[in-house]
């Protein structure tokens, strides 16, 4: 008899690619079989007695999803598709989840151009303000340990933070392509120059105007962004795609050693960790392309693709735990629960 047994992945963002897999699936002989997710036909790209990929549909509803194929006894089968939350934004790395609920994010724009409302705020009742700061290409975003935001400038070389009101004051600069952004628990900012340099900016003590910025560690120049994260080890986590057919992660420890901890990703971009120290990792390489789980606590991480996705650049996580996703023009929520 017929039988679907489970999805690889479980999750997936509209657009997606998922495999089910099964047993005896009917292949009918004028065409692959007939696959609704939600209710909503599907396209098939792939179809054997064993398996069939599908792409998620565009105007698939977010949620937990019934997945159906014609002639197969329906099981208990569903997929967790992803919410739209904003369109139409322009993002270079991950957006940003601060501890109220709001998730910043940024109309970037082709570099050297400067955009009348560089950033935007979604907040946690669901209305939007548009921040209109003084700021050219924004490109990467970080929370301090005391909440503030700060913000690159790739075609500046440039870091803002942004004020209680809402403005942006010049916090560091002289830091070439500056892309990628992490913070430290101390308040120590680094910042990835994508032309191989990642910086380290100190706190500074309080009234302080002038900060002490040194080169921290050097990586591989990227093609488009170095894209940061601070570890729960205290050790930051970088990526940095290149033209090579296998990028990597790379850990650079207190120390300034520079470390390959997971290889084999096309094109690794956002990266994030969740509360129990999981390591996230967009991949945007086209057929393998979502959001990869690793345990950098490994001796030998290997990534796992938990969320299929066409072209992601970034994730984010919330203060309750809830992942944001970013492609390059749309926010979403995913209620993962593997998450």
């Amino acid at each position: 008899m017929p039988a679907l047994t489970s999805l690889r992945p479980g999750a997936a963002v509209p657009g997606g690619r998922v495999t089910l897999l099964g047993a005896d699936l009917p292949i009918p002989p004028d065409g692959p079989p007939d696959v609704t997710i939600g209710g909503v036909k599907t396209r098939v790209v792939f179809a054997s007695r064993r398996s069939l990929d599908v792409l998620v549909p565009a105007d698939a509803a977010g949620g937990a999803l019934p997945v159906c194929v014609a002639d197969v006894p329906e099981g208990a089968l569903a997929l967790d598709v992803a919410t739209v939350l904003v369109s139409g934004v322009h993002q270079v790395d991950s957006p940003l989840c601060d501890a109220h609920g709001a998730v910043y994010f940024t109309y970037s724009g082709t570099r050297g151009t400067k955009a009348p409302v560089p950033l935007g705020r979604l907040n946690p009742d669901g209305t939007q303000d548009a921040l209109a700061v003084d700021i050219a290409n924004p490109t990467s975003l970080t929370l301090g340990p005391d909440g503030t935001v700060y913000v690159s400038s790739r075609f500046e070389g440039q870091v803002y933070q942004l004020t209680r009101e809402g403005r942006a004051e010049l916090y560091a600069t002289d830091l070439g392509v500056a892309t990628g952004l992490a913070c430290g628990a101390d308040g120590t900012l680094y910042v990835g120059d994508r032309t191989g340099t990642i910086f380290r900016i100190s706190a500074g003590k309080s009234g302080e105007s002038t900060r002490h910025v040194e080169p921290y560690a050097t990586i591989p120049a990227s093609v488009a962004a170095f894209h940061l994260a601070m570890g729960p080890d205290g050790c930051l986590y970088v990526t940095a795609p290149t033209l090579v057919a296998h990028d990597v992660i790379y850990r650079v420890t207190p120390e300034r050693d520079v470390q390959v901890v997971c290889g084999g990703f096309g094109r690794p971009q956002g990266l994030a960790f969740d509360a129990s120290g999981m390591l996230f990792v967009a991949d945007a390489l086209a057929g393998d392309s979502g959001l990869y789980r690793v345990d950098v606590r490994d001796t030998a991480p290997v990534a796992e693709l938990m969320i299929a996705a066409p072209h992601l650049v970034g994730v984010a996580f919330d203060a309750t735990g809830g992942m944001v996703l970013s492609s390059s023009d749309t926010l979403f929520r995913m209620s993962f629960s593997g998450a």
